[in-house]
């Protein structure tokens, strides 16, 4: 056991279950579906009852996908694009801080999980435990992990806005 490995598995999981909880709270929190979905119309996302199941499935399964490790570019992915669509469609014009409601969060969550898809998700997770020995395993760090989830994620977000985000009117 090594402090390296140890770090990344504190990462993964305090990062997993952070987006894990937030499609949690879109699915049982407040407002449910339904208060989640006006909001997605309001910030031009439709529709928006669609946009509210794909957003909280989606931090779900990336949430949990890098908490456990298991084939770690693809989750972290997930993360990028999700939180491309955040940045775009709510704290762009807020500027960078977060205190301001800026995309700084947005920033950190997304480079966090590309970091950890191009160092590999470490010696305990699902990805060590299933592929550690096999060709697969080389798909899941490095280079291949880190452009895994850049061009996935980016491909995700880009594809979501560009089809379904129309910017709300100023009346």
């Amino acid at each position: 056991m090594t402090a390296y490995s140890v770090g990344l598995l504190i990462l993964r999981v305090v990062l997993g279950l952070t987006m894990a909880a937030h499609g949690y709270n879109k699915f049982f929190g407040g407002g449910r579906i339904k208060g989640t979905a006006g909001w997605f119309d309001s910030i031009g996302m439709r529709p928006g009852v669609f946009h509210a199941r794909v957003a909280a499935s989606t931090e779900v399964a990336a949430g949990l996908g890098l908490a456990v490790g298991l084939l770690t570019p693809v989750p972290a992915a997930g993360f990028v694009a999700l939180m491309l669509v955040a940045a775009w469609t709510v704290h762009r014009h807020n500027g960078f801080f977060i205190v301001k409601e800026g995309w700084e969060y947005n920033l950190v969550l997304a480079a966090a999980a590309v970091a950890i898809a191009a160092t590999g998700a470490g010696k305990f997770s699902l990805d060590y435990a299933l592929f550690h020995g096999t060709s697969v395993f080389g798909w899941l760090h490095g280079w291949c992990g880190l452009l895994i989830a850049v061009v996935l994620g980016l491909a995700g977000g880009i594809g979501q806005l560009a089809i379904f985000y129309r910017p709300p009117t100023k009346v």
